[in-house]
């Protein structure tokens, strides 16, 4: 029943804003009262809206669905208990509320737009597929299972060369690690085993090509990350297996291009004017998209920090 626990009592925003459900006389009710679930003071809950949510638990199977909605329309009701009592308590006209629901009719009306207007991305050939598969070798001919050690430290810009400095000359993580603490700069450490596709694709080729032992320096921007490769275990994963995964990614990847592409025409067309304080903001260059975790056999989401695209290798014998 994965995703039920999401939909409990909802927050108050998302209740105002779905609003109350229509009243219907005597007749309404009674030539289409398979479409009521349930009525909270005279107010209708439809089926319309239990099947809204059920949509959105992932993973669904049928012999849940059942259940599901029941459990459904019990969240619905409490949602609507406190929607109609916040209403009844003016909750709706309160300026905090006010500016929420906008924001969120904002949110829903562009997301709702773009979903229209991009439609469903087409299938990437397998010519296509292949390709990406052969110019990824760290990801799949070459895919690891990297063990790591982080070192995550804040420094200010001014220190930091002398950190990497002092990090080259460390014989030991541990020599280095005193140094540190010497120093008195904040450091958190940890340590886990992280296969190819949950780390930026920024970074692996990098550490693919480390040998184990070996140590990376990567710009935070609190400071600096390092990176120590204690053990790396090669487990290639096939063209046939990788299929799937990278047919997603390509899809992702032309649905955000073409998304990008979208805005940009929408804005041209548009007249924007960022005024006082947010004069600047007009001129700045637009931020690099986000880069999409890379695919895999079982990808998963990247759970390594992210890192700066000029991360800086440097060897440190003995770091083990």
């Amino acid at each position: 029943m994965h995703g039920l626990k999401k939909l409990y009592l909802p927050l108050l925003v998302v209740a105002l804003m779905a609003g109350c459900g229509d009243k219907k006389d005597g007749t309404a009710e009674e030539s289409k009262p398979t479409q009521v679930a349930a009525k909270v003071n005279g107010t209708e809950l439809t089926v319309s809206q239990v099947n809204y949510a059920l949509q959105r638990i992932p993973n669904l199977d049928k012999d849940q669905s059942k259940a599901a909605s029941l459990q459904v329309i019990r969240n619905l009701v409490d949602q609507e208990v406190l929607a109609q009592k916040a209403q009844s308590e003016k909750l709706d006209r309160d300026p905090v509320v006010v500016q929420a629901l906008d924001a969120a009719r904002r949110q829903i009306m562009a997301e709702i737009y773009m979903t229209r207007k991009l439609g469903t991305p087409a299938e990437p050939t397998d010519a296509e597929v292949s390709d990406y598969f052969n110019k990824h070798p760290e990801l799949f001919t070459k895919r690891k299972i990297y063990r790591l050690q982080e070192l995550s430290i804040k420094a200010p810009k001014e220190k930091q060369e002398a950190i990497r400095k002092q990090l080259a000359d460390s014989k030991t993580l541990g020599d280095f690690a005193a140094w540190l603490k010497d120093e008195k700069y904040p450091v958190q450490a940890s340590q886990g085993v992280k296969p190819a596709e949950q780390l930026p694709q920024a970074l692996l080729p990098k550490l693919a090509e480390m040998p184990d032992g070996q140590a990376m320096v990567v710009n935070t921007p609190e400071g600096l990350l390092v990176i120590l490769l204690a053990d790396s275990q090669v487990q290639p994963v096939t063209l046939e297996q990788a299929k799937p995964a990278i047919a997603r990614l390509l899809q992702n990847e032309a649905r955000q291009k073409a998304a990008k592409a979208e805005l940009d025409k929408v804005k041209a067309e548009a007249k924007i004017e960022y005024v006082g304080e947010f004069a600047d903001a007009g001129k700045e260059a637009a931020a690099p998209a986000e880069q999409p975790a890379a695919p895999a056999a079982n990808a998963a989401a990247p759970a390594a920090p992210a890192a700066d695209a000029d991360a800086i290798s440097k060897g440190v014998s003995g770091l083990k």
